[in-house]
């Protein structure tokens, strides 16, 4: 099953990417330059798990934790981000 996930994908749609970016990091957003800044690395702890079809991404830090839940539906990739509130799902396709 993991093997399905395997490939080159292309992102072709997010809904909601800068919420869950600024509830990670309050003053964050999509801005490239986020990924260079200090105050953006810190530890946490993974765990990944395949449950029922779906590749499950669990990361805990600092008393906080996300969850990236990655699922196949019709042949794209589905990624559904989540922090608190927050959910973000970004849609990606297979390249050839």
């Amino acid at each position: 099953m993991v093997d399905a996930f395997l490939g080159t994908w292309k992102l072709v749609d997010s809904k909601n990417f800068d919420d869950y970016m600024k509830s990670l990091e309050p003053g964050c957003s999509s801005d490239l330059s986020i990924y260079s800044s200090s105050s953006w690395v810190t530890l946490c702890k993974s765990i990944v798990t395949l449950d029922g079809g779906k590749l499950v991404h669990l990361q805990k830090w600092d008393g906080q934790e996300t969850t990236l839940v990655r699922e196949l539906i019709d042949g794209k990739l589905i990624l559904t981000l989540t922090h608190g509130t927050a959910v973000c799902t970004r849609t990606y396709e297979k390249e050839a």
